[in-house]
């Protein structure tokens, strides 16, 4: 497939969501997201205040990750944690929706989290996060049904603790949901070729940790 490098850049949420998190690492993706211009960076809330002073008129997303891993709390918190974070200068949100819900069918459950999250999201862009590996197609399809009902903007894949993003996943995504919504593919994603599988079968975002090593491997092989 074709891509130019600052569209390719712009589909990288740069991320960092591990435990041992220190304001010099933050500090780090931001630097390097602002330098190769990257959509986001991808963070937990304690970190965004940081990051949004960092990335103010950069062009940089502050793309919070909510609900993690597995989002088994009430809708009512869900929106709160997302207008929270939203208040401390989130400009992106990525939250994990109630995989426990989706097994047990529970889709009226499901349909106010999003439409809670909807809501408190505002004019951000929001986006769900369906933890992929732990579904059946059908549990798949009928969440992403759903996020397109409410008007979320994307569907995930993935948190990226657990197996991480497939092409068949992404492929059922975008044919379930486009052209209303996008897909951002998460999880497992470090290498060129990995990356342009992923957005040859329907992802506008990546969801990774790698988004630096992707870059320069993108202008060794393109520049």
């Amino acid at each position: 497939m074709t891509i130019d490098r600052k569209t390719f850049a712009r589909t990288i949420d740069h991320t960092y969501l591990k435990i041992n998190r220190s304001d010099a690492e933050i500090k780090r993706i931001c630097f390097e997201a602002e330098k190769h211009e990257f959509a986001s960076v991808a963070i937990f809330p304690v970190a965004v205040p940081l990051a949004a002073s960092l990335l103010k008129d950069t062009g940089v997303a502050v793309c919070v990750a909510l609900g993690f891993h597995l989002g088994t709390y009430p809708p009512e918190i869900k929106a709160f944690e997302t207008e929270d974070a939203i208040a401390k200068g989130a400009t992106e949100v990525d939250l994990v929706m109630n995989v426990a819900a989706a097994k047990a069918k529970d889709w009226d459950l499901l349909k106010r989290e999003f439409e809670l999250f909807r809501k408190a999201a505002g004019d951000k862009i929001a986006k769900i996060i369906l933890e992929t590996c732990l579904l059946t197609d059908e549990e798949k399809v009928k969440a992403c049904e759903l996020a397109k009902e409410v008007g979320l903007e994307y569907v995930k894949t993935s948190t990226g603790y657990k197996k991480g993003a497939t092409v068949p996943d992404v492929k059922l995504m975008h044919e379930t949901v486009a052209p209303q919504l996008k897909v951002k593919a998460s999880g497992g994603i470090r290498t060129l070729e990995d990356a342009l599988a992923m957005i040859e079968a329907g992802a506008s975002r990546l969801g990774t940790s790698s988004g630096v090593a992707l870059i320069e491997a993108y202008d060794r092989q393109f520049g």
